[in-house]
């Protein structure tokens, strides 16, 4: 069939607003004055159907199992990541309009606005996919459309050693610090392993606590039998109804939260959060974008003064809020990693600076200067031996077992 003809079809469906049914293609075909057998009649319905009701041509990476992010930049530029960095496909779109119709149909699906006086979304399809798509003229070589693919299946910290995200030794060290209820932050960069890694800990948490999530768009899902999760919510085509992360962070201190978690902070609410933990409110976490874990408190800093928090207020609450710094990475291969542990504590200004507490390597985390004060916050969850070794310790550079703590 052509696609003139193909098109045809389509904008009769799409005028009376029918599903491509093999009887509505039908009709429409006779109303083309085409008649086709009954084979090719269910190859137009299949090709509909897939443009017009699912993901079009990319349904079928959407399903891989091993697909975390489908990209595509133009009709015949269409990538994925399997885990391992970004491979082109042989998909293909017939032109930009078809790749334009299906970002604003999955606009549509996740109750959002797509146009040309809106010309960007960023919402989250109810499967769970992450959707962000931008048209031209913004995207100036046409329409982008990011899809971040949710797993409903979560991986346990077992299975994170397995990978390699946490060195061999590395999970009694993290129980120990869910146990102890320090409070901490997962960075790292985009695609890193943030999400994953804070949703594995979380699912660590005693079954009788209760775990209030704040995010911007749900992705956290921890295996744990009491969890109150929150969603930030656009404003409608009025403009009103606008539910921020801020706004999330103040009604989850309500919800009497034994662990408080926000998905992702970015901007204002970290001074919403910073107090939360400051009054009471142990073990909470969130992650943040950062560049390397020694970056985190001029981040953080940095969106502290989008509420208008000074500097010097910012850190005293910081170095009363926070604890450590879970640093993942993503290297070269496409292998996420915690690259190193760092403790948190003010310099000689009253700043806060981080310190590096432990190091990824294959063998187990080598421990740097910052370990003795990482085993102390550890100690808070009940008594442990001065002399710590074996699965819980770390490594020296020369691979010895770490035997003193300073105190």
């Amino acid at each position: 069939m052509s696609d003139v003809l193909l098109d045809a079809v389509r904008r009769r469906l799409a005028e009376a607003g029918a599903e491509p049914t093999a009887a509505r293609v039908a009709l429409a075909l006779r109303e083309e004055g085409r008649v086709l057998g009954d084979a090719e009649v269910l190859g137009v319905v299949a090709a509909l159907r897939s443009e017009m009701v699912g993901s079009g041509p990319l349904e079928p990476l959407l399903a891989a199992p091993e697909v975390t992010d489908v990209l595509v930049t133009g009709p015949d530029e269409v990538w994925v990541d399997r885990g391992g960095g970004l491979e082109r496909t042989p998909v293909r779109f017939r032109d930009a309009s078809e790749v334009r119709r299906l970002a604003q149909r999955l606009a549509a699906v996740a109750g959002r606005r797509l146009d040309d006086a809106r010309p960007w979304v960023d919402a989250r399809l109810p499967d769970g996919t992450r959707l962000h798509a931008v048209l031209p003229p913004v995207a100036v070589a046409g329409t982008c459309l990011s899809l971040r693919v949710l797993r409903p299946r979560v991986f346990g910290l077992a299975e994170l050693v397995a990978a390699g995200t946490v060195p061999p030794g590395g999970d009694a060290l993290l129980r120990a610090l869910l146990a102890a209820r320090v409070s901490f932050l997962v960075s790292g960069g985009t695609g890193s392993g943030k999400t994953t890694l804070l949703c594995a800990l979380l699912g660590l948490v005693g079954p009788a606590e209760r775990i209030v999530l704040a995010e911007d768009s749900a992705e956290l899902r921890p295996v744990h039998p009491h969890v109150v999760r929150l969603e930030t919510r656009p404003a409608n085509q009025e403009g009103v109804g606008r539910v921020t992360l801020r706004d999330l962070v103040r009604q989850a201190l309500r919800m009497r939260p034994d662990r408080l978690v926000v998905g992702e902070v970015r901007g204002a609410e970290v001074t919403d959060l910073l107090a939360a933990l400051n009054t009471g409110h142990e073990g909470g976490s969130c992650t943040i974008h950062a560049n390397a874990a020694c970056d985190v408190p001029a981040r953080l800093e940095a969106l502290g003064s989008t509420a208008g928090l000074d500097r010097a207020a910012l850190h005293s609450q910081l170095a009363a809020a926070l604890s450590v710094v879970l640093h993942l990475v993503r290297d070269r291969e496409g292998r996420r990693r915690i690259a190193e542990i760092h403790v948190l504590e003010r310099d000689r200004d009253g700043f806060v600076v981080t310190r590096p507490a432990a190091v990824w390597s294959p063998d187990g985390f080598v421990a740097a200067d910052g370990w003795g004060r990482l085993m102390r916050l550890c100690e808070r969850g009940g008594p442990r031996a001065r002399s710590i070794e074996g699965p819980m310790g770390a490594r020296t550079a020369d691979g010895a077992p770490v035997t003193e703590v300073a105190r």
